[in-house]
């Protein structure tokens, strides 16, 4: 008789656990609130869904997971990044794969990686439910199912849950799965989060709202030792807020311990340029435009939103002619373009991050099977478990790996 599984949440790790436990001869109910799955997939990537990393060497995979990385190594050798990329590859979707290593569809469309998710586990039978699981029905410490809001119950021989974390709340994450594990006695270390914008004390941030800066390089300082804790190079964008972007989720996993102020941001506007080139280019730029006021003498050199903001910063009148801008000034001029300081006060609320940092302790989880240590034929897989990575398709290939553990496990 085939054993009854029940898969909570139809996220990428949930919608690869049912159809893995189905393909190997399970029974698979998938419960999922929503009435369609993957919603948090859909909106990965800017919504081109960057589905995994190529990167096939595991040390280096567990590299840029800084949240329990060693506890992956099970789930990562048995589903690796290619796998990844075959797995979407045999389900009909063109793989391309970009800058670090980022792999996207060809079509930049997440829909064709949510399609296939979706034709996966039809085609292994998988019966799909839309309801809230709100408790796990427990007698004599043994798991014998779930229980919804409205009070339907579903009888199961193991259940998964997969409800990922605390972010994008609008995607159905709203941390039901924590609750879940702690009916199982299962610990949540503290929820934060991760790849997240992050809030600054400069209001003139504000004033670029919008603005998108496609090649910068980014620095990020710790005022309590005067450390560098990060660098970067890409994209990042200023918001009311402060500034958000890949390069800036990107850093935001690297700062520990944080408090106002004890973060210092330095964004180099012309990171193709050295000071001495950029000095150069400033003196050609205040040749060209010698009888035009400072601030029109710009518009060659930085975005037209931008050139208030640092004309004021740079402290030289708006209206000086460009040729009676003096050395110093110019030099002054060239730093602050290199060295484009914001103090950094905060994260933005864990709604707005990425992925939730967080959650059922992995000391509580075989990492060989994703089963509890505490109640047998519970099983985890995704976002819940206490592990996140950096961006560039990592989080959603910790997603398949342990989605994909689970699924072999849980029959």
């Amino acid at each position: 008789m085939n054993k009854k599984v029940i898969v909570v949440g139809a996220g990428a790790a949930g919608l690869i656990c049912a159809g893995t436990a189905a393909m190997n001869g399970a029974e698979v109910t998938l419960i999922e609130r929503n009435d369609k799955v993957a919603r948090k997939v859909m909106i990965t990537g800017k919504g081109r869904c960057n589905v995994t990393n190529n990167c096939n060497m595991l040390n280096e995979l567990i590299s840029n997971v800084p949240v329990n990385g060693r506890f992956l190594y099970s789930a990562f050798s048995r589903f690796m990044p290619d796998d990844t990329m075959a797995f979407f590859e045999d389900l009909g979707v063109e793989l391309k794969v970009e800058r670090g290593n980022r792999v996207f569809p060809v079509s930049d469309k997440a829909v064709d990686i949510v399609d296939a998710l979706n034709r996966f586990i039809k085609s292994n039978a998988v019966k799909r439910v839309q309801g809230r699981v709100t408790s796990l029905i427990i007698e004599d410490n043994q798991l014998k199912g779930v229980e919804t809001e409205t009070g339907e119950q579903f009888f199961a021989d193991t259940v998964v849950i997969a409800t990922g974390g605390k972010s994008y709340p609008q995607t159905g994450s709203t941390g039901d799965g924590y609750d879940l594990a702690r009916q199982a006695g299962h610990n949540i270390v503290k929820l934060k989060p991760s790849l997240v914008p992050l809030s600054v004390h400069e209001n003139w941030c504000s004033d670029l709202m919008g603005l998108s800066l496609r090649n910068c390089a980014i620095k990020i300082i710790d005022t309590e030792n005067y450390r560098e804790v990060y660098n970067d190079f890409g994209e990042m964008l200023f918001t009311h807020f402060g500034v958000s972007g890949p390069v800036i989720l990107s850093a935001s996993s690297h700062l520990k311990n944080m408090k106002k102020g004890r973060y210092e941001l330095f964004i180099d506007l012309k990171p193709a340029l050295s000071e001495e080139q950029l000095d150069s280019r400033l003196q050609r730029d205040i040749a060209k435009n010698s009888n035009k006021d400072f601030i029109n003498s710009l518009g060659d050199l930085l975005p037209q939103k931008m050139i208030p903001v640092i004309v004021k910063l740079s402290g030289i009148p708006p209206h000086l002619k460009a040729n009676q801008i003096t050395r110093d000034m110019r030099h002054d001029l060239t730093y602050l373009l290199k060295n484009l300081k914001l103090t950094i006060t905060d994260f933005r609320p864990i709604e707005e991050a990425i992925v939730t940092s967080g959650g059922v302790d992995t000391k509580e989880i075989n990492p060989k099977t994703m089963e509890s240590k505490l109640l047998q034929g519970l099983f985890f897989a995704g976002e819940v478990i206490d592990v996140d990575a950096y961006t560039g398709g990592f989080n959603l290939q910790i997603a398949f790996s342990t989605g994909h553990l689970a699924g072999e496990n849980c029959i």
